[in-house]
Protein backbone atom coordinates (compact mmCIF):
# COMPACT_ATOMS: atom_id res chain seq x y z
CA UNK A 1 0.00 0.00 0.00
CA UNK A 2 1.37 3.76 -1.26
CA UNK A 3 1.37 6.63 1.72
CA UNK A 4 3.34 9.58 2.00
CA UNK A 5 5.74 10.23 4.52
CA UNK A 6 4.31 13.18 5.74
CA UNK A 7 0.94 10.54 5.85
CA UNK A 8 2.36 8.76 8.77
CA UNK A 9 3.55 11.68 10.69
CA UNK A 10 0.22 12.93 10.70
CA UNK A 11 -0.58 10.02 12.88
CA UNK A 12 1.08 10.89 15.18
CA UNK A 13 2.42 7.43 16.28
CA UNK A 14 6.38 6.42 16.06
CA UNK A 15 7.10 5.41 12.68
CA UNK A 16 9.09 2.54 12.16
CA UNK A 17 11.88 2.49 9.43
CA UNK A 18 14.10 -0.78 8.56
CA UNK A 19 17.10 -2.07 9.05
CA UNK A 20 20.28 -3.32 7.43
CA UNK A 21 20.54 -4.40 4.42
CA UNK A 22 23.84 -5.68 3.67
CA UNK A 23 23.77 -7.51 6.62
CA UNK A 24 20.84 -9.30 4.92
CA UNK A 25 22.85 -9.51 1.40
CA UNK A 26 25.70 -10.59 3.02
CA UNK A 27 23.87 -13.52 4.40
CA UNK A 28 22.10 -14.39 1.17
CA UNK A 29 25.39 -14.78 -0.36
CA UNK A 30 26.92 -11.52 -1.34
CA UNK A 31 30.68 -11.70 -1.12
CA UNK A 32 32.91 -8.97 -0.11
CA UNK A 33 34.47 -6.77 -2.40
CA UNK A 34 30.93 -7.59 -5.01
CA UNK A 35 28.74 -4.93 -5.48
CA UNK A 36 25.31 -4.76 -3.71
CA UNK A 37 23.73 -2.15 -5.59
CA UNK A 38 24.06 -4.95 -8.85
CA UNK A 39 22.23 -7.59 -7.05
CA UNK A 40 19.29 -4.88 -8.07
CA UNK A 41 19.51 -6.10 -11.26
CA UNK A 42 21.31 -9.60 -11.45
CA UNK A 43 19.62 -11.35 -7.91
CA UNK A 44 16.36 -8.61 -7.67
CA UNK A 45 14.49 -11.43 -5.68
CA UNK A 46 16.99 -11.42 -2.99
CA UNK A 47 16.59 -8.05 -2.66
CA UNK A 48 13.23 -8.23 -2.90
CA UNK A 49 12.99 -10.81 -0.05
CA UNK A 50 14.48 -8.44 1.63
CA UNK A 51 12.16 -5.85 1.82
CA UNK A 52 9.67 -8.01 1.85
CA UNK A 53 10.94 -9.48 5.21
CA UNK A 54 11.11 -5.94 7.13
CA UNK A 55 7.51 -4.91 5.39
CA UNK A 56 6.42 -8.15 7.40
CA UNK A 57 8.35 -7.57 10.60
CA UNK A 58 6.39 -4.18 10.45
CA UNK A 59 8.20 -1.72 8.78
CA UNK A 60 6.17 1.58 7.37
CA UNK A 61 9.80 3.21 5.52
CA UNK A 62 11.97 0.97 3.74
CA UNK A 63 15.13 2.16 2.29
CA UNK A 64 16.23 1.13 -1.54
CA UNK A 65 19.27 -0.65 -2.08
CA UNK A 66 20.97 1.87 -3.42
CA UNK A 67 23.23 3.82 -0.30
CA UNK A 68 26.67 3.27 -3.05
CA UNK A 69 24.88 3.85 -5.83
CA UNK A 70 26.51 7.30 -7.21
CA UNK A 71 28.80 7.07 -10.24
CA UNK A 72 31.89 7.60 -8.07
CA UNK A 73 31.52 4.34 -6.05
CA UNK A 74 30.12 2.09 -8.36
CA UNK A 75 33.12 3.37 -10.49
CA UNK A 76 35.18 0.76 -7.97
CA UNK A 77 33.54 -1.77 -9.58
CA UNK A 78 33.57 -0.11 -13.30
CA UNK A 79 30.08 -0.17 -13.01
CA UNK A 80 29.89 3.95 -13.41
CA UNK A 81 27.52 3.74 -17.08
CA UNK A 82 25.01 2.00 -15.35
CA UNK A 83 24.24 4.46 -12.34
CA UNK A 84 20.87 5.63 -13.49
CA UNK A 85 20.03 1.33 -14.24
CA UNK A 86 21.31 0.44 -10.83
CA UNK A 87 18.91 3.19 -9.12
CA UNK A 88 16.05 2.36 -11.21
CA UNK A 89 15.80 -1.42 -10.24
CA UNK A 90 16.78 -0.86 -6.99
CA UNK A 91 13.42 1.65 -6.64
CA UNK A 92 11.26 -0.29 -8.09
CA UNK A 93 12.25 -3.49 -6.75
CA UNK A 94 11.19 -1.72 -3.23
CA UNK A 95 8.52 -0.62 -5.11
CA UNK A 96 6.83 -3.48 -5.86
CA UNK A 97 7.13 -5.00 -2.48
CA UNK A 98 5.67 -1.64 -0.87
CA UNK A 99 2.65 -2.02 -3.65
CA UNK A 100 1.83 -5.65 -2.03
CA UNK A 101 2.34 -4.64 1.65
CA UNK A 102 -1.12 -4.92 3.57
CA UNK A 103 -0.03 -1.80 5.63
CA UNK A 104 0.74 1.34 4.37
CA UNK A 105 4.92 1.83 3.38
CA UNK A 106 6.88 4.49 2.09
CA UNK A 107 9.65 3.94 0.10
CA UNK A 108 12.76 6.12 0.79
CA UNK A 109 15.60 6.51 -1.58
CA UNK A 110 19.00 5.60 -0.23
CA UNK A 111 21.75 8.17 -1.35
CA UNK A 112 25.22 7.79 0.93
CA UNK A 113 28.09 9.74 0.20
CA UNK A 114 30.33 9.97 -2.31
CA UNK A 115 33.09 7.92 -0.21
CA UNK A 116 35.50 11.19 -1.43
CA UNK A 117 36.26 14.48 0.34
CA UNK A 118 35.08 17.15 -1.29
CA UNK A 119 37.32 20.27 -1.93
CA UNK A 120 39.49 21.75 0.07
CA UNK A 121 39.72 18.33 1.95
CA UNK A 122 40.23 16.53 -1.02
CA UNK A 123 39.90 16.69 -4.98
CA UNK A 124 35.93 16.30 -5.40
CA UNK A 125 34.35 19.73 -6.38
CA UNK A 126 31.20 20.74 -5.05
CA UNK A 127 29.43 21.13 -8.61
CA UNK A 128 30.25 17.86 -9.32
CA UNK A 129 29.51 16.57 -6.69
CA UNK A 130 26.10 17.98 -7.22
CA UNK A 131 25.54 16.56 -10.54
CA UNK A 132 26.93 13.32 -8.73
CA UNK A 133 23.45 13.69 -6.81
CA UNK A 134 21.27 14.76 -9.12
CA UNK A 135 22.07 11.83 -11.42
CA UNK A 136 21.30 9.46 -8.47
CA UNK A 137 18.09 11.33 -7.40
CA UNK A 138 16.86 11.52 -10.73
CA UNK A 139 16.87 7.68 -11.08
CA UNK A 140 15.15 7.12 -7.88
CA UNK A 141 12.59 9.46 -8.73
CA UNK A 142 11.89 7.94 -12.02
CA UNK A 143 11.65 4.55 -10.46
CA UNK A 144 9.13 5.71 -7.64
CA UNK A 145 10.34 6.58 -4.38
CA UNK A 146 8.30 8.40 -2.23
CA UNK A 147 11.19 10.41 -0.09
CA UNK A 148 15.17 10.78 -0.95
CA UNK A 149 16.67 9.80 2.15
CA UNK A 150 20.50 11.32 2.19
CA UNK A 151 22.30 9.19 4.87
CA UNK A 152 25.67 8.46 6.59
CA UNK A 153 27.11 11.33 6.22
CA UNK A 154 29.91 13.26 7.45
CA UNK A 155 30.34 16.72 6.00
CA UNK A 156 27.61 19.02 5.93
CA UNK A 157 29.08 20.43 2.23
CA UNK A 158 28.46 16.86 1.27
CA UNK A 159 24.76 17.27 2.74
CA UNK A 160 24.38 20.18 1.05
CA UNK A 161 25.63 18.97 -2.55
CA UNK A 162 22.93 15.95 -1.97
CA UNK A 163 20.47 18.16 -1.23
CA UNK A 164 20.82 20.71 -4.31
CA UNK A 165 21.45 17.87 -6.19
CA UNK A 166 18.19 16.79 -5.54
CA UNK A 167 16.44 19.66 -5.52
CA UNK A 168 17.82 19.93 -9.10
CA UNK A 169 15.64 17.35 -10.42
CA UNK A 170 12.86 17.97 -8.21
CA UNK A 171 12.48 21.38 -5.76
CA UNK A 172 9.47 20.07 -4.10
CA UNK A 173 10.77 16.41 -3.44
CA UNK A 174 10.52 15.07 0.42
CA UNK A 175 14.41 15.10 1.62
CA UNK A 176 14.98 13.37 4.24
CA UNK A 177 19.00 13.56 5.98
CA UNK A 178 20.97 11.50 8.65
CA UNK A 179 24.51 12.18 9.49
CA UNK A 180 26.84 9.38 11.61
CA UNK A 181 28.28 10.34 14.68
CA UNK A 182 31.21 8.15 15.60
CA UNK A 183 34.06 10.49 16.77
CA UNK A 184 33.10 11.02 20.54
CA UNK A 185 29.35 12.80 19.65
CA UNK A 186 30.94 14.17 16.58
CA UNK A 187 30.78 13.01 12.82
CA UNK A 188 33.92 12.13 11.41
CA UNK A 189 34.35 15.72 10.15
CA UNK A 190 33.76 16.80 13.61
CA UNK A 191 30.15 18.05 13.20
CA UNK A 192 28.11 18.19 16.52
CA UNK A 193 24.73 17.28 16.72
CA UNK A 194 23.40 20.75 17.32
CA UNK A 195 25.36 22.17 14.55
CA UNK A 196 24.20 19.92 12.14
CA UNK A 197 20.40 20.94 13.42
CA UNK A 198 21.64 24.42 12.59
CA UNK A 199 22.57 23.91 9.07
CA UNK A 200 19.85 21.03 8.00
CA UNK A 201 17.02 23.62 9.71
CA UNK A 202 17.96 25.64 6.31
CA UNK A 203 17.69 22.95 4.15
CA UNK A 204 13.47 22.69 4.95
CA UNK A 205 13.93 18.94 5.17
CA UNK A 206 10.95 17.03 6.50
CA UNK A 207 13.09 15.43 8.94
CA UNK A 208 17.00 14.48 9.85
CA UNK A 209 19.09 12.72 12.46
CA UNK A 210 21.07 9.96 12.69
CA UNK A 211 22.09 6.52 11.78
CA UNK A 212 24.95 4.10 11.68
CA UNK A 213 27.95 5.07 14.27
CA UNK A 214 29.13 3.40 17.62
CA UNK A 215 25.28 1.56 18.63
CA UNK A 216 22.35 2.81 20.30
CA UNK A 217 23.98 4.80 23.57
CA UNK A 218 25.79 7.34 21.46
CA UNK A 219 22.29 8.10 18.87
CA UNK A 220 20.18 8.06 22.07
CA UNK A 221 22.86 11.14 22.90
CA UNK A 222 22.77 12.45 19.51
CA UNK A 223 18.78 12.41 19.41
CA UNK A 224 18.68 13.98 22.77
CA UNK A 225 21.07 17.28 22.41
CA UNK A 226 18.94 17.31 18.63
CA UNK A 227 16.05 17.31 20.16
CA UNK A 228 17.12 20.24 23.24
CA UNK A 229 18.47 22.34 19.80
CA UNK A 230 15.34 22.51 18.23
CA UNK A 231 12.32 20.36 19.61
CA UNK A 232 9.87 20.91 16.47
CA UNK A 233 12.35 18.67 14.47
CA UNK A 234 11.58 15.55 13.34
CA UNK A 235 13.92 13.18 14.27
CA UNK A 236 15.13 9.87 13.06
CA UNK A 237 17.21 7.47 14.76
CA UNK A 238 18.45 4.44 12.88
CA UNK A 239 21.17 2.78 15.21
CA UNK A 240 23.34 0.13 14.34
CA UNK A 241 22.89 -3.29 16.24
CA UNK A 242 25.19 -2.60 19.30
CA UNK A 243 28.81 -1.77 19.20
CA UNK A 244 30.45 -3.77 16.36
CA UNK A 245 33.30 -6.45 17.49
CA UNK A 246 35.94 -6.99 15.14
CA UNK A 247 36.87 -10.35 14.30
CA UNK A 248 38.52 -12.60 11.51
CA UNK A 249 35.53 -12.57 9.68
CA UNK A 250 34.79 -9.16 10.14
CA UNK A 251 32.23 -7.34 12.48
CA UNK A 252 30.27 -8.22 14.69
CA UNK A 253 27.02 -7.04 16.42
CA UNK A 254 25.73 -8.06 19.13
CA UNK A 255 22.73 -6.53 20.34
CA UNK A 256 20.16 -8.68 20.31
CA UNK A 257 16.41 -7.71 19.21
CA UNK A 258 15.14 -6.98 23.27
CA UNK A 259 18.13 -4.91 23.66
CA UNK A 260 16.81 -2.97 20.50
CA UNK A 261 13.55 -2.96 21.64
CA UNK A 262 14.46 -1.43 24.80
CA UNK A 263 16.62 1.04 22.64
CA UNK A 264 13.87 2.39 20.34
CA UNK A 265 11.61 3.01 23.55
CA UNK A 266 14.72 5.06 25.31
CA UNK A 267 15.02 6.67 21.80
CA UNK A 268 11.11 7.58 21.43
CA UNK A 269 11.60 8.93 24.81
CA UNK A 270 14.00 11.33 23.93
CA UNK A 271 12.44 13.13 20.79
CA UNK A 272 12.58 10.41 18.25
CA UNK A 273 9.31 10.42 15.51
CA UNK A 274 11.40 7.73 13.04
CA UNK A 275 13.18 4.65 14.73
CA UNK A 276 15.05 2.05 12.94
CA UNK A 277 18.05 0.28 13.20
CA UNK A 278 21.43 0.05 10.89
CA UNK A 279 24.19 -2.33 10.22
CA UNK A 280 24.36 -5.29 12.36
CA UNK A 281 20.35 -5.87 12.13
CA UNK A 282 17.92 -8.49 10.80
CA UNK A 283 14.06 -8.02 10.89
CA UNK A 284 13.68 -9.74 14.38
CA UNK A 285 15.74 -6.88 15.75
CA UNK A 286 12.23 -4.40 13.81
CA UNK A 287 9.73 -7.19 14.94
CA UNK A 288 10.57 -6.65 18.34
CA UNK A 289 10.98 -2.68 18.03
CA UNK A 290 7.36 -2.74 16.48
CA UNK A 291 5.93 -4.80 19.16
CA UNK A 292 8.05 -2.50 22.03
CA UNK A 293 6.94 0.69 20.32
CA UNK A 294 2.77 -0.54 20.08
CA UNK A 295 2.84 -1.96 23.54
CA UNK A 296 0.72 0.32 25.95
Amino acid sequence: MQTSLSELLNSNRTVVADGAMGTMLFALGLKNGESPELWNVEQADKVRSVHRAYIEAGSQIVLTNTFGCNRVRLARHHLEDRTAELNLAGARNARAEADAAAHPVVIAGSIGPTGVMLEPYGDLEYAEAVDIFAEQAQALIAGGVDVLWIETMSALEEVNAAAEGCRRVDPTFPIVTTMTYDTKGRTMMGVTPEKAVQTLDTLQVVALGANCGNGPDEIEAVIQKMHAKNPSDVLIAKANAGLPRMTDAGPVYDATPEVMAEYALRVRDLGARIIGTCCGSNPQHIRAIVQALNTP
